[in-house]
Formats: structure tokens, sequence, C-alpha cells
């Protein structure tokens, strides 16, 4: 007999009927007379009772069937005399897969700390909270995809190791193949990557946003959805060394075009989510936000504001709030400004547009005004920023002037030129962190639990 998915058997009204489970025991519990397992799989946040009959089964044949055990349960489907589900398994067979010895198995009680369970980042997805997560990042993984396939955009798959920096902040992991004990270096003493695999100085990639505008300017919309890597020393909630990033990138579409893509892009994540992680949800807005589920409809309830950062500025400085981080024209937005702005000001998510073109990056369409350019921030209750984009440059002119301007070297960026050289076009984009969206979704507060394995500062265990 095959196995069934608790998830099915959970909704299944076939009573009397003789099944399989398999999975992993939460809990076993009983006396004398009866012993209760709670079984799970992880397709479900729900376990499955089974209910072993103790003048059937003894002792010794259920000595094993621990906390943490792996095992595989034949038996009948009945009503469930208890409160909580609508069935569970009358237990006829069983058979211990995997043992697990409740002195030494971590997970034997409730209520560990997140800090515990990321130290043992292996075992982690057979509590509620990390199996709920991990679901979550699934369905949302679909739903991206389905989104833009439904849209008729083309999946991109852009390179991990790069030789350009997009944000042109430095902070890349480098890739090499040469020796660390015997570096070759030129003759003014610098390394001589011409003796590297790549005859170059190649890097882990910060962004697939570069390479997909090339794709853009060749079949209209794409989108990149993939692995993005930063050696930023950071060690806050919100920071990780590695990342996963969705950046559609669209041809002939303006900052408008953009901001419109971007709020019916987040709303369909997040109704996705309602729609179809229901179960999950439920259970995260009940053990850690009880706000998350009214978060999340909030969202995909109101149309998001658009406000030009002149505009924001204005108000921030006009509120009565004492900042942590002084703000004026010209300073990049913190976290604190954008949630007064989401949470307290517009009370919706809002659409920042109009940046000063000293902060952002050198891709950016400038405005005629010659201060500030088409970029555009989407911010959220709890979490501010949640999606960064713009209007790209077309006019090579301007762009060039814009790389030399920030000692961007020309010989790495050639290829990127060629596309202003040869058949420009407008064309916008922007960029989700995947993690970031995972957060808001889940509740969660630090970034390193929404991840299965979180690359941080000083951590690689896993």
């Amino acid at each position: 007999m095959k196995r069934t998915k608790i998830k099915e058997l959970l909704k299944s009204d076939k009573v009397g009927t003789s099944f399989v489970v398999e999975g992993w025991v939460r809990t076993r519990r009983g006396n004398k007379n009866v012993s209760f397992i709670a079984l799970n799989d992880g397709s479900t946040i729900h376990n499955i009772q089974i209910v072993a009959d103790m003048s059937t089964f003894t002792e010794e044949q259920l000595k094993d069937v621990t906390t943490g055990a792996c095992i595989r349960a034949t038996g009948t489907l009945v009503a469930s005399q208890g409160s909580g589900q609508a069935v569970e398994i009358s237990l006829q067979e069983i058979k211990v897969h995997g043992t697990a010895d409740p002195e030494t198995f971590p997970l034997q009680k409730k209520g560990h700390s997140m800090e515990f369970l990321r130290e043992i980042a292996h075992l982690r997805p057979r509590t509620n909270t990390f199996g709920a997560v991990l679901r979550l990042r699934h369905a949302m993984s679909f739903a991206i995809h389905k989104f833009y396939n439904d849209k008729g955009f083309f999946y991109m798959h852009t390179p991990i190791i790069t030789g350009s920096d997009c944000e042109g902040a430095g902070q890349m992991f480098r890739v090499t193949t040469l020796d660390i004990n015997d570096i070759p270096r030129d003759e003014t003493g610098k390394i001589d990557f011409a003796k590297d695999f790549f005859g170059k100085e190649t890097s882990l990639t910060v962004s697939g946003q570069l390479e997909g505008e090339l794709g853009a300017l060749a079949l209209s919309e794409v989108y990149t959805f993939g692995p993005t890597f930063r050696a930023e020393n950071s060690n806050t909630p919100r920071h990780l060394a590695e990342f996963w990033m969705i950046e559609p990138e669209v041809a002939f579409s303006d900052l408008n075009d953009n901001m419109d893509l971007a709020e019916e892009f987040l709303q369909y994540l997040i109704r996705y989510a309602l729609e179809n992680c229901s179960d999950d949800l439920k259970f995260l807005n009940d053990m850690f936000d009880k706000e998350l589920i009214s978060r999340l409809e909030f969202v995909i309830n109101n149309r998001f504001e658009r406000v030009d950062y002149t505009e924001a500025i204005k108000i921030l400085e006009a509120s009565d709030k004492k900042w942590e981080f002084p703000v004026s024209w010209g300073t990049d937005l913190q976290s604190e400004h954008e949630r007064y702005l989401v949470e307290e000001h517009y009370k919706k998510p809002v659409i920042l547009i109009n940046y000063p073109r000293d902060i952002k990056a050198f891709y950016m369409k400038q405005n005629e005004d010659g201060k500030t350019v088409r970029a555009m921030d989407v911010l959220f209750p709890k979490i501010g920023e949640i999606i960064g984009g713009s209007q790209r440059e077309e006019n090579y002119d301007k762009l060039m002037a814009r790389i030399q301007e920030m000692h961007i070297p020309e010989k790495d960026m050639w290829w990127y030129l060629d596309t202003r050289r040869y058949g420009s076009a407008p064309h916008s984009g922007f960029g989700l962190g995947f993690e970031r969206l995972i957060l808001f979704v889940s509740g969660m507060s630090n970034i390193r639990d929404v991840i299965p394995f979180p690359r941080t500062p000083r951590n690689a265990e896993f």
C-alpha cells in the first residue's frame, strides 16, 4: 500500500478505509490502555493522531516511537473522538524507519528560542514554525513564476559569477582559483588576475539587473529569480550575505508603468498567500504576530500612495517625531522614516519616487531638473522598503557621463554601454528581495529565520 500524505488524509471522508502514513513523531502520550502518537510529514502544519490500542500492541513494540523518530504506520481512518480534527488513524501495523534518542534529540520540548534553532538549522525544519516558513517560501516561489509567466514574461538565468559590480558598492565575494599561499603578482606588485581561471577579477553577483536589461532589450519583458551575494559585514536582523532576488526588466516601460507592475505584483503575491497558505498563516499569526493577517489584508485592500521624495521630506520634517536619524533633502530615508509615512501619515503602502541623483545608482534615468532620478521605492508597514527600482537611463551620453562621474571602469561596462549604442529603448525594472518578502508574509522578525540555511558574517555552518 502506498503512503498517503497527511494533508490529504485530514480532508478525507473515507472513514473505515485502511491507509499508510509516514512521517516524524511530534509527541507520544497515553496510558496502559491506549497510546496517542502525533505524526507530521511536512505536507501540512497539522498532525494526524494515531491511536494504538495497548491490548493489541506491547510497550516493547512502541518503545522506539519517541519524539523525532521516523515511522511508517498502517491503520484504519476513523472519526476522531477528540477535538481539533475530524479523523484519526486506528493503528494496525507500525515500523520504525529511524530512531531518535530521547536523551540527545535537541527538539524534545517546545518553546526553543530562535537563536537556539539557528544553531541546528539542519533540524529546525521539523518544527511547526520553520515548516510553515518553508511552505510559504515554496508557495511564494511558485506564485512569482506563475505571475510573470501568465503576463508573458520570459524567465532569464543571469550569471552568478560576474566581472561587474551592479551597485558600485564594492562589497563582493571574490571568485578565484589562485593559490592563496602563492598569489601571482605583476611587475607593479598587484595581483595578476590574468593568471586566474577567467583571466580577470571576478566575483559573486550582487544583482542580475544589468544582464536582465540585456534580455529586456531583445525579448521586451524578462525577469530573473536567483541567488545574489553581498560581502557586507553586518549582523542586523535585516541582512544576509546570500539572498535571493526577483528582478523584472521591461522594455518600452516608464516609471509609471514600473510602479503599476510593482503594485500588481506585490498584491498578487500576498493574495496568493492568503488564499493558498491559510493554515500556516493562521499558525504564524497566532504564535508570533497577532496582526499578521490584518497587515496582509491591509496591503491588498489599499491602492499604493505615490509620493514624490521631496514631498515626503517635507512631511517628515513637519512631523513632531524625534528621529534617530535626522532627515533632510538629500539624505537616504531610514526604516523609521519609511514606516512613519506608511503606518502613521498615509496609512497605506507608499511608493516614493524621484530621489536625489547623488544617493542613487548610475543607471537610473535622470530627470530634467538635473538633481533627481526616476527612482522608486515601495514601502510597506513594519519593514519599510520592500522593492527598489527605477526607469533606466537609455541615453548613451548621459549614462557615460554618470559612469565617469562615479569612477566606474569603462572597460568593465562596454557591453552594457553597447545596448545604448545599438537600438536603445526606454525601459524600467525593479528588485524585490525574496527574503524581505517572506519576512513580511510570515511575520517573522529576523531575516535569518526565513531562509533554510542563513549565510551571515562568521556563519556558514551547513
